[in-house]
């Protein structure tokens, strides 16, 4: 485990340090080696009798399996000749990663692309590790459209869970929690069968293949600290709670197709009643960086004042107007702001109200300052002056708690 950390990283630099041309022939091999890895696995897992000919017999083509694969190839060939980096947060997002801001403000089929976005080379290789072993066997156990709703239902409901638990401002890219589902599907078929008496049996071989994908697939999740989130334990959860309503009778028959509409109806209905609530977030990032902005520009403005004061240029009272008709409108108009906003996270609230805490300080530092000009008092002047370093502490902390 400790070797794949730095495996990962250099990964990622080599990745970082690529040109367009050498991104594009990665992307035209991991094709070549996903089709070739495709008919490797998908022969092997054919070849035993008589658990083959239930498999033929019951689906002849893992077609819904196939489609995943490519789809999670093509998406990362594709990001792979995209300007920046793979795993560049802007670009993981412009290739439809889940990024609450955007989700929630009517971009939900993110919830469901983001399974198709990878980080890394690394990332993506463990989860066709993970996909591939597994969907040749078991999308043809229980057919394409029970296969096709438990991957939706546990990506889309994993996703709604991370609106609840992760951050705000995260962004989520990754099959983990699909496939997890995908295994919470596999455990529920195997313990039916069993149960049923089910009179073919897996071969040895075939489950020490799953078997060790799915380790493969673990283990990568491990070390980057994705198999124990939240949103993946749903992930699976939701596939061990379909698994039992779809894989019930396998041994006889694939699930009729009410019973996987009953799944994706039931994921909608958790859409509605827990991720429609918090539709509408907001990136509070981008409310301070104008907050930053503000400060450094009416910090301009009055130094020039004061510069062409000093040289007899203006006099007090024009200094003091400065800030009358230039800086404070725009500290009241930022302030009026940051009191409207909606659909602010959680978390983010105490930054707000720090940050209209800050504008009201300022806004009466500046007033104590103008003030002191129109009234010619020293006292007023040094008063403002420590009043402006309580606000400067206190855009500080917001700078720290925006980033936290």
């Amino acid at each position: 485990m400790s070797i794949l950390i730095p495996v990962v990283l250099l990964a990622g630099v080599a990745l970082y340090f690529m040109t367009p041309d050498e991104r594009r022939r990665l992307g035209e091999a991991l094709l070549d080696m996903a089709r070739r890895a495709i008919q490797s696995a998908l022969q092997a897992s054919t070849r035993h009798e008589p658990f083959g000919d239930f498999l033929r017999a019951r689906t002849r083509w893992p077609l819904v399996t196939w489609l995943l694969v490519v789809l999670h190839v093509t998406t990362f060939a594709a990001m792979a000749m995209d300007t920046g980096s793979v795993g560049d947060p802007d670009v993981l997002i412009r290739w439809g990663a889940h990024f609450p801001p955007r989700t929630t403000n009517g971009e939900w089929w993110r919830l469901l692309t983001s399974t198709f976005v990878h980080s890394g080379l690394l990332h993506l290789l463990a989860t066709i590790a993970g996909l591939l072993s597994l969907g040749l066997i078991l999308e043809r156990a229980v057919g394409h459209t029970a296969f096709a709703a438990v991957y939706i239902a546990s990506a889309i409901i994993s996703g709604v869970v991370s609106l609840w638990t992760a951050s705000p401002v995260a962004v989520n890219v990754g099959a983990s929690a699909a496939i997890g589902g995908l295994y919470g599907l596999f455990f529920t078929s195997v313990i039916w069968a069993v149960t049923s008496r089910f009179p073919v049996r897996m071969p040895w071989s075939t489950a020490k293949r799953i078997a060790g994908a799915a380790a493969v697939f673990g283990l990568y999740n491990a070390v980057t600290s994705d198999l124990a989130g939240t949103s993946e334990v749903a992930g699976l959860l939701t596939g061990l709670g379909a698994g039992a309503v779809l894989s019930r009778g396998i041994g006889r028959a694939k699930p009729p197709l009410q019973r996987p509409a009953f799944v994706m109806v039931a994921t909608a209905v958790i859409v509605l009643f827990c991720a429609l609530p918090l539709r509408g977030l907001i990136d509070i990032r981008p409310e301070i960086a104008r907050l930053i902005a503000l400060e450094d520009r009416t910090v301009r403005t009055y130094d020039a004042a004061v510069a062409e004061f000093r040289k007899g240029w203006i006099s007090s009272d024009a200094l003091a107007a400065v800030i009358d008709r230039k800086i404070i409108p725009e500290i009241q108009a930022a302030h009026t702001r940051i009191r409207t906003l909606r659909g602010i996270p959680g978390e983010h609230r105490p930054v707000i109200w720090t940050a209209a805490s800050y504008l009201q300080l300022r806004e009466e530092t500046w007033r104590q300052r103008r003030n002191g000009l129109v009234k010619a008092k020293m006292a007023m002047l040094r008063e403002a002056d420590r009043s402006e370093r309580a606000a400067l502490e206190a855009l500080q902390k917001i700078r720290g708690m925006a980033q936290s």
